[in-house]
């Protein structure tokens, strides 16, 4: 069976609903996005922790798509075009505020299903979040022995449990290995092509509720990156796994092509706390 590797990628979209934090009006929330010290934060983690990852994929047939709004304020605008020009799976969607969120971004998929493909793994990568390098092969090879659990209900989640979080506060970076369940990075769901939802559609901490799901804990997979500007900064159910702390650094580069002192410098420089949020870091 073919399939297509296709992610959702949302950068400061302005619109209702999808965030825990809200705002009143929407001037309120134009206000908060795109101030400019968060859109400077925002675009060097995007940069430094998501992008490196994606580009070295060692299979590089998916399709990422990057969500925001049309009035998203230079120069963040045109370095997205710039980014789409030289990152071949990458495809701007530029998607004007929608009250609801689920048909925002169902809007800024749906022109990228391949519906000739058997399959669609769908995705989603949060800008401050990272994928390894392998993970788009492994999803796609290991569907293959997954697949008799996907015909059972024609949905399935993959969930690779085993991963590093990264909090960054005024102190620096700290970097604590966990394995989490379904969190949002490093979760596959797959899908027919004419399923009409989009990875959102399907809530990560209660995945469970909409599908068969399997776990494969087996490689660190992904980094979930806890910072000021979190939308929940929660690190979701699970627990600590045994590593070498003075591998951190090799094993980001290796795996997720992260530069830890380049983050811990950045978290210094900007100088600031954990987020305001009644869950932050926990």
């Amino acid at each position: 069976m073919r399939v297509q590797m296709l992610g959702l990628c949302r950068l400061s979209y302005l619109g209702g609903r999808g965030f825990q934090v809200m705002h009143e009006t929407i001037e309120e929330r134009r206000a908060f996005l795109y101030d400019p010290e968060r859109l400077a934060r925002r675009w060097f983690w995007f940069e430094n922790v998501t992008l490196p990852g994606l580009l070295a994929q060692t299979d590089p047939d998916f399709t990422l798509i990057l969500m925001t709004g049309p009035d998203l304020p230079e120069p963040y605008l045109s370095r997205l075009r710039e980014l789409t020009e030289i990152m071949p799976q990458a495809r701007l969607e530029l998607i004007p505020p929608m009250e609801k969120h689920l048909d925002a971004c169902l809007a800024a998929t749906a022109p990228h299903i391949q519906h000739d493909a058997d399959v669609v793994g769908h995705f989603r990568q949060d800008d401050d979040d990272a994928v390894a390098i392998d993970y788009i092969h492994d999803a796609r090879q290991d569907f293959a022995v997954l697949q008799p659990l996907w015909e059972r209900r024609r949905r399935l989640s993959c969930d690779y449990s085993r991963g590093l979080v990264l909090k960054a506060t005024q102190k620096g970076v700290l970097v604590e290995p966990r394995m989490i369940y379904n969190a949002a990075a490093g979760l596959t769901v797959y899908l027919p092509p004419d399923a009409q939802r989009s990875v959102m559609h399907f809530p990560h901490w209660k995945i469970g509720m909409s599908m068969p799901g399997a776990t494969l804990p087996g490689k660190v997979m992904f980094v979930r990156f806890l910072n000021h500007d979190n939308d929940s900064g929660a690190i979701g159910a699970g627990y600590p796994w045994e590593g070498d702390p003075s591998d951190w650094q090799a094993l980001l580069a290796r795996r997720f092509r992260i530069h830890l002192d380049t983050l811990d410098h950045a978290a210094r420089d900007f100088s600031l706390p954990g987020a305001d949020r009644p869950r932050w870091g926990v």
